[in-house]
């Protein structure tokens, strides 16, 4: 596999092929944590997760044209709002379906994947209808264009840099709103006992709203973070949808640190060893050791502790 290849090429091999994978990893996380909250915190199989990132991709996709039309002024800082709009938009539509589907098929986890992958179907053809099937690609502001040399042969993308700040931030943001504040502490008891909980006075159906309105929400701004590495287009969602649900499962449902921990070691193994080899066998190979850790420890890398 490493034939022909120098010792200094196969270092600046590794260091690009790393970078890359780390933002593919930084991807991972964003979409992972969303799902990590639904499926971990609530049970819920979210078939349409990639739909709702693909929604946020839009909105930056409509955001870009906006600013480039009515405020090219400003065109610098689109970015910024459209993850914003991305935010609430992913958000409000994934309380919407909480309210008017999922909540009706809880402790059905079954249900919720059939009922899910309906709603992915649903999406994809919305998407299909308002913009078309052709891909929508975004311009980026100068300021994210071009790279930084490190070295003769290893150069890293600005915008990669951007997207793994992003990733720090939202990942910081959501450890803290789900460790440290008092609405993250309501939604760990009812994940830990929800009849307590309710006999306590939290309001459970509120805090299920919410979370899997967050957790769409933070697949939103992982859509605006993907429209700076690939185009968009009504079907994309689902090319990332199963390295997701890998990821959460591989690391542990409803662990923070699994979460990061898993999409780390899948995004470097899958970047560097389609690289060498072609990206169907290198997809195998990564699923085949995940398969096989998952064999001899099937909790996942970490385990929340919960009551039964």
């Amino acid at each position: 596999m490493f034939d022909g290849y120098t010792a200094s090429e196969l270092t600046a091999i590794f260091a690009m092929q790393g970078f890359a994978g780390l933002i593919l990893f930084s991807v991972f996380v964003l979409m992972a944590l969303g799902l990590a909250i639904i499926f971990g915190q609530m049970g819920v199989i979210n078939m349409a997760h990639g739909e709702f990132m693909i929604l946020g991709a839009y909105i930056t996709y409509l955001t870009s044209i906006f600013f480039e039309t009515f405020l090219p002024s400003l065109y610098g800082i689109y970015f910024f709002v459209a993850m914003i709009l991305a935010f609430f938009a992913a958000g409000s539509l994934g309380a919407f379906v909480e309210w008017a589907l999922i909540r009706r098929l809880y402790k059905r986890p079954l249900d919720t994947l059939l009922a899910t992958w309906g709603l992915s179907l649903i999406l994809q053809q919305i998407y299909r209808s308002v913009f078309g099937a052709r891909e929508k690609g975004v311009s980026l502001p100068d300021w994210l264009m071009g790279s930084i040399p490190v070295t003769d042969l290893v150069e890293i993308p600005i915008n990669g840099i951007f997207v793994m700040c992003l990733t720090l931030v939202v990942t910081l943001g959501v450890y803290y709103l789900m460790q440290r504040s008092q609405w993250g502490a309501k939604v760990r008891a009812v994940v830990q006992n929800r009849p307590m909980a309710s006999a306590v006075g939290i309001n459970t159906s509120m805090v299920d709203r919410m979370t899997f309105a967050l957790g769409c929400g933070i697949a939103g701004v992982a859509g605006s973070a993907f429209t700076m590495i690939g185009s968009t287009g009504p079907t994309s969602g689902q090319l990332y949808i199963v390295d997701t649900f890998m990821v959460v499962v591989f690391g542990g449902a409803a662990n923070l640190l699994g979460t990061i921990a898993s999409a780390f070691t899948i995004s470097q193994a899958q970047t560097i060893l389609e690289f060498f080899l072609s990206g169907s066998i290198a997809k195998v190979l990564t699923l085949g050791l995940v398969v096989g850790i998952l064999m001899l420890r099937p909790q996942g890398l970490f385990v929340l502790k919960i009551r039964k």
